[in-house]
């Protein structure tokens, strides 16, 4: 298995404070992963079964979830349907991925279906690990919910940047209300999204404008909007509008 941890990396991402839940029933994947995670810069904390890692991963938040899909007491797909169906859940709407060593076409669109943003096939690769995280980089836990000086420069002056965050504050409000509606239309919907994106530059709302771009690349991968991703979509949505609202007071 060290054979692995010689791949050619990716060039890391800024994963300084990425938080990454292992959790695997048996100590040699558990010790593998968290020397690939450690290579690759994230923060590795390992659950032994399904039952600590869902103890663990309601008390801590981490940034990405790795749960093997066969472990004693629960497992991938129970502890990640605890864990959304759990409101207090630290890491409710953490991004999670399944693992497994023997994976079915059906079993993997099930575990789509299920919420996962993926699976990873054991053995993997240091590369390969790495790629399925690299969505995690373009979160936006650090941005500012607005950035005045990302938006001044974009419109040139405050007036006109009050202008457009008024027209952006109604454009979220009809959004949240539609979403059911866009949920069932992908094609609509990343049209729609790819137009918001450009609404977010003007205005420098910056996490919704990355939390825009995740979403996006879900729906053209998945082909449909899962419950957690648009969760976390809504979540943005609603603090990208109470920020406006706080803005234009």
């Amino acid at each position: 298995m060290a054979d692995r941890l010689l791949d050619p990396l990716p060039a890391p991402p800024d994963t300084a404070r990425r938080t990454v839940l292992v959790a695997d029933d048996d100590v040699s994947t558990r010790e593998f992963l968290a020397a690939a995670l450690k290579t690759l810069g994230y923060l590795p904390t390992l659950a032994a079964d399904g039952r600590e890692a869902l103890e663990i991963a309601s008390r801590l938040p981490f940034d990405a979830l790795l749960l093997d899909c066969r472990m004693p007491g629960a497992g991938a797909e129970d502890v990640l349907a605890s864990l959304r169906m759990t409101a207090s859940a630290a890491s409710r709407l953490a991004t999670a991925f399944a693992t497994s060593a023997e994976i079915t076409p059906v079993q993997r669109r099930r575990l789509l279906d299920a919420g996962f943003a993926g699976v990873i096939e054991k053995p993997c690769r240091v590369a390969a690990l790495g790629q399925a995280l690299s969505s995690l980089s373009e979160r936006a836990s650090t941005a500012k919910v607005l950035d005045d000086d990302e938006a001044l420069a974009a419109t040139g002056d405050a007036n006109t940047m009050r202008a457009l965050r008024g027209l952006l504050r109604d454009e979220l409000a009809t959004l949240e209300d539609e979403l059911g509606v866009y949920a069932g239309q992908p094609g609509a919907f990343i049209e729609r999204l790819h137009r918001l994106r450009s609404a977010c530059g003007f205005c420098g709302a910056a996490r919704l404008g990355v939390q825009v771009k995740a979403l996006q690349k879900h729906l053209v991968h998945q082909g449909h909007a899962t419950g957690p991703a648009l969760e976390r979509f809504r979540e943005e949505l609603r603090a990208t509008m109470t920020a406006l609202d706080a803005s234009q007071a």
